[in-house]
């Protein structure tokens, strides 16, 4: 198909779509309000209908009445059933697929319900706005020009009772229209192969001749895949393999700490970084403009928001709050009700607001990843934060990392433990330490208080991680792939341990 032809198509649906955005954006309670009771409406006949009487449901104060907040253990025995081909449990379609979780939080896989409507109108309709805002940003774009190299995640899918579970990426490549093939590298068969190693090395010879105009995938392991094309063309950046590459589509985990190795590179300073906020639950935010590190809360894929204040989060005075009562620059747990049946769900992200009008978020981090042993509440985005800071100052770069508590004993007071494996190690352990220490402490005023003369917290201790210490862990946990990743903060430490002991004995 000529080009032009192509840019017409996308103009002419940009308009369309665009039309539909600026009624969120005007109107954006109200949009969440009508979807509300469009979902309470479709699931009033369903076990979960019935049961909270939802064909009754007038108001949101009703709503949050009746239904409970729930988490995965929560929904697990209803999930179970619907496995088995039981319908009509918490949505009234057949729930044929289920995405299958990483499992960051816990050793238990999670098997998250993917229906018809959540796929056409969550999943694949935010794959098409994410490229109507960054075409109607960039008029300039020659992205159909080429194709799209696409990193999803290593998992087959499983069939059985009727239905199918694996990776979501591996749901979405499944079942995409026959014409995505045809703009996307690697192939569906490349893509969907089970042994993550094997098919690195399969992308990379599939890849290399093709004319790459776009990238999309989770900064972690699409640097790895980068990283292995380079060394198979012998090439010291992507742009002398692909000359037309513009833009990286991103999401599934913070780009912060790879920021400078992706610019090293992608040495253009035209070349564009796109962010989503996805998951298995849903699709939920968008960058949607330039160089932002905001990302527009999208209000009309069939997701209803609520959201808990984190100073409250699993207390005894906990608060669920609507959309319409959220404040900017507060920490926020986010509570999801859904095209699939998930009712009042806690998918265990945290945003802060940056913006109500219109909605714009960024991504803070875990309910389960933090450090709050000494009521510290140190989160992802302090520690990420912090480290690009101070690598940027002691110009070192980090691969990966983890950290976790060191816990008082005796007259022993706390400290945190970090394991870092560096690409560019800094000069001086101990200096880097000392800074890390100072910018938490200038970014988080909970930290710097159990700080102040070492009254509860000591000194931080770093360790130097091994080389491929992170992946060998993962790769011995089968979690090689996909948005597999590091638990970054950790209450406890039990990932902390683990990964100490395998960085003395291997």
């Amino acid at each position: 198909m000529a080009i032009p032809l192509v840019n017409s198509i996308a103009s002419w649906f940009l308009k369309k779509r665009f039309h539909q955005i600026e009624l969120f954006l005007k109107y954006p309670n109200e949009v969440q309000n009508e979807l509300l009771f469009q979902l309470l409406t479709t699931a009033k006949d369903t076990e979960i209908g019935r049961k909270h009487h939802f064909s009754t449901i007038s108001n949101y104060k009703t709503f949050s009445e009746r239904v409970p907040i729930s988490s995965y253990e929560d929904y697990q025995p209803v999930i179970e059933r619907s496995r088995l081909g039981e319908h009509n449990i918490f949505w009234p379609h057949p729930i044929k697929w289920f995405a299958k979780s990483s499992g960051t939080t816990n050793a238990k896989s999670k098997f998250i319900p993917v229906s018809t409507e959540s796929l056409e109108d969550c999943h694949y309709a935010a794959s098409k706005d994410l490229l109507c805002m960054y075409l109607n940003n960039n008029e300039d774009s020659q992205l159909f020009t080429g194709k799209s190299l696409r990193l999803g995640g290593s998992k087959e899918l499983y069939k059985e009772n009727g239905t199918a579970f694996g990776d979501l990426s591996a749901i979405l490549i499944d079942n995409m229209p026959f014409w995505a093939e045809f703009s996307s590298t690697p192939s569906s068969k490349v893509s969907l192969m089970d042994n993550w190693e094997l098919k690195m090395q399969a992308i990379v010879e599939e890849t290399r001749n093709e004319n790459v105009t776009s990238l999309a995938g989770v900064p972690s392991w699409m640097l790895v895949l980068l990283n292995n094309v380079l060394d198979a063309t012998r090439k010291d950046n992507l742009f002398d393999i692909w000359p037309n590459l513009e833009v990286y589509f991103h999401g599934g985990v913070s780009f912060v700490p790879y920021t400078d190795q992706y610019k090293a590179i992608l040495p253009k300073s035209n070349f564009r970084y796109y962010e989503s906020y996805n998951a298995s639950e849903g699709f939920f935010a968008i960058q949607d403009r330039n160089n932002s590190s905001e990302l527009l809360l999208m209000l009309d894929y069939g997701i209803f928001y609520e959201f808990i204040p984190m100073d409250t989060y699993g207390t005894l005075h906990q608060r669920v709050i609507p959309l319409s009562e959220v404040e900017v620059h507060k920490n926020y747990a986010v509570i999801i009700t859904t095209n699939a049946g998930l009712w009042r769900y806690k998918i265990g992200d945290t945003v802060r607001f940056t913006s109500i009008n219109p909605y714009r978020i960024k991504v803070s981090g875990r309910t389960k990843h933090h450090i709050n042993a000494f009521g510290e509440e140190l989160i992802i985005e302090n520690a990420e934060d912090a480290l690009r800071a101070v690598c940027k100052t002691t110009r070192s770069e980090i691969v990966d990392y983890t950290a976790a508590p060191i816990f008082m004993k005796g007259k022993d007071k706390g400290s945190h433990e970090w394991l870092i494996e560096f690409k560019t190690p800094p000069q001086n352990l101990n200096t880097f330490n000392e800074l890390l220490d100072t910018t938490l402490k200038s970014l988080n005023s909970d930290y710097e208080a159990k700080r102040l003369n070492n009254m509860t917290l000591n000194m931080p201790k770093v360790h130097i991680a091994r080389e491929h210490l992170f992946y060998d862990w993962l790769k011995q946990h089968d979690k090689l792939g996909g948005q597999h990743k590091i638990p970054r903060l950790s209450n406890s430490r039990e990932y902390i341990d683990e990964l100490l002991e395998l960085n003395t004995t291997s």
